[in-house]
């Protein structure tokens, strides 16, 4: 993003704003927080791009507070998250001018989403119709990077970290990735190190060797297998990452289409490309990331 995204999260839940503001901060917005509506119509101020406003809270509600909003700032978009609303909720909230609901749990990718439509949209509504690879993309900085000389024992741990790391409450959700990035030397992405690969890893080379039938039969049997995961991994553990990990993602420029995404995606069968600004790695976009996508078009 060019410009970062001041986002004013208001909700009467400390764990759940401290929370989103670590998760939103990492995702490259500017954040700011607030606890009441009472607060919120305070921080208005400070001029955010978009509201996230949850419905209850003590004092003035969600409903009370939007109106109040749309009266002092009318053109910033608010986005109802809730985990107290139905249907009946979320039709007052679009009546009231709220730019979009979500129920909690949410998952924080979807979210992110939502903020990035309902800025651009505002900033300009042709330039939401279709955004580019950057408008979807996640952010290089969300990324678990290594070196190649990292052995697998530590890769796992950092590959584990990812998703440890990912916090959530009852409101809000985040996954880890999957995967790493793999640094060389000149800090450009060498590989990728993926769970697969580990998988394959731990397979021992003589189970793809030519072999007389009868050991097909013994190596399926309880007999053959018991026992080798545990021993593969504790032998392979001191391996470097550079002995296993995956080639380098495919590379997308951050200005290309997300049909072009598409394509490369569908044409080399991968699930994510290295997103490329001026030489430099800004991010990768994932096929979750099109899904998503998808999602938000057929909802217009």
């Amino acid at each position: 993003m060019d410009k970062k995204i001041k986002v004013l999260m208001v909700d009467d839940e400390e764990r759940f704003r401290a929370t989103t503001n670590k998760i939103l901060t990492r995702r490259g917005f500017d954040t700011i927080m607030a606890e009441s509506g009472e607060e919120a119509l305070a921080e208005l101020s400070k001029h955010p791009d978009v509201i996230i406003l949850d419905i209850k809270m003590q004092g003035m509600d969600g409903h009370e507070t939007l109106l109040e909003i749309r009266k002092v700032k009318p053109d910033v978009p608010v986005i109802m998250l809730t985990g107290h609303g139905g249907l009946r909720s979320a039709r007052l909230a679009y009546a009231e001018g709220a730019f979009d609901y979500l129920s909690k749990p949410c998952d924080i990718d979807v979210l992110v989403g939502k903020i990035r439509d309902a800025y651009y949209k505002k900033k300009s509504p042709e330039q939401a119709e279709e955004k580019t690879v950057t408008g979807v993309m996640i952010p290089i900085s969300e990324y678990t990077t290594l070196s190649g000389d990292l052995r697998i024992r530590d890769a796992i741990l950092e590959l584990k970290k990812s998703f440890s790391s990912r916090m959530s409450t009852s409101k809000i959700m985040e996954t880890g990735h999957r995967s790493v990035l793999v640094l060389d030397e000149k800090n450009k992405v060498g590989g990728v190190l993926e769970i697969v690969d580990l998988m394959d890893m731990i397979m021992p080379a003589y189970l793809s060797a030519p072999k007389p039938s009868l050991a097909d039969s013994i190596q399926y049997s309880p007999m053959f297998w018991k026992g080798m995961f545990t021993s593969e991994i504790k032998k392979k553990a001191s391996m470097r990452i550079r002995e296993v990990m995956s080639p380098a993602p495919y590379a997308i420029d951050a200005g290309a289409s997300l049909m072009e995404a598409c394509y490369m995606m569908l044409k080399h069968k991968v699930r994510r490309l290295v997103v490329m600004t001026g030489g430099d790695v800004s991010g990768v976009i994932r096929e979750q990331d099109l899904f998503f996508e998808m999602e938000k078009v057929l909802q217009e």
